[in-house]
């Protein structure tokens, strides 16, 4: 059951805010999104390939965000991109938000067959389970679409002006500036009835859901970037949105980075 929830959900059968652009953006956007998952992306990059035409093109920001299931980071990500975009002059690509279109991204840049997306979760999958599928030819090593992934995810932070949610992003931007690294939070309770409003499951699919989701996430982060996904110490704020509402925390993270930002240019 719930491989089939985690399928339905990826292939984008439940509802899904957009909050990847401004308001404007999202409703030009809307109708193309629909039929096509990337045209979002395509429009960020585009964006970019227009602002590198400027002279003195500046070293633009970016945002991670790592979470447990069920916080809330595409809603947080989605607000904190709309503030910043509220401010951003009009020479400036966007702020967009990549989550589950990071797949899309991923397979589009390294010429992989949609196909591929099922083999793309963010989870490390058995050693032996994807060595065999390897030799029997089914589809590139889990060491291998990781790489892609991460070639992706670095691709997108030195465009900057990104809000990378999950794989590992803080571990790939570690050594990037300026740049806010955040982590969200909540009680689990909080969660799952979240989970079960914004996916519509039941109470007990949502935490069956958030249980397999960390996991995944823990063992994703450990077995490619030897990190622990829990410690502090790998990000900027550490949010805890069972205590503020999604709005709130899009403005702690939006001045921690005009902070960040203000300190990579004296230095």
């Amino acid at each position: 059951m719930i491989l089939e929830l985690e399928t339905a959900i990826e292939e984008g059968q439940f509802k899904k805010p957009l909050g990847y652009l401004s308001e404007k953006e999202d409703n030009e956007l809307m109708s193309d999104s629909q039929l096509d998952p990337l045209a979002g992306c395509r429009a960020y990059l585009e964006a970019h390939r227009l602002q590198t035409t400027l002279p003195d093109r500046p070293n633009l920001p970016l945002i991670t965000i790592s979470r447990e299931a069920g916080a809330g980071a595409v809603t947080v990500g989605g607000l904190a991109a709309e503030l910043l975009n509220a401010k951003r002059g009009p020479e400036m690509p966007p702020w967009t938000v990549f989550d589950k279109n990071l797949l899309g991204r991923v397979l589009e840049d390294h010429q992989l067959p949609e196909t591929l997306k099922r083999f793309l979760p963010e989870d490390a999958r058995p050693g032996v389970t994807g060595a065999v599928e390897e030799i029997l030819g089914l589809h590139p090593s889990a060491w291998r679409l990781a790489e892609h992934t991460t070639d992706t995810i670095l691709r997108l932070a030195n465009l900057g002006n990104v809000i990378l949610v999950g794989r590992g992003a803080n571990f790939i931007t570690a050594k990037l500036r300026p740049v806010v690294h955040v982590r969200l939070v909540a009680p689990l309770e909080n969660r799952i009835a979240h989970l079960a409003e914004y996916h519509h499951l039941t109470q007990h699919e949502a935490a069956a859901y958030a249980k397999k989701a960390d996991q995944g996430r823990r063992r994703y982060v450990k077995r490619y970037f030897a990190g622990i996904i829990e410690d502090p110490l790998n990000y900027t704020l550490l949010l805890n949105v069972g205590r503020m509402d999604y709005q709130a925390a899009a403005r702690v993270i939006v001045e921690a980075l005009h902070t960040s930002v203000e300190r990579f240019a004296n230095k």
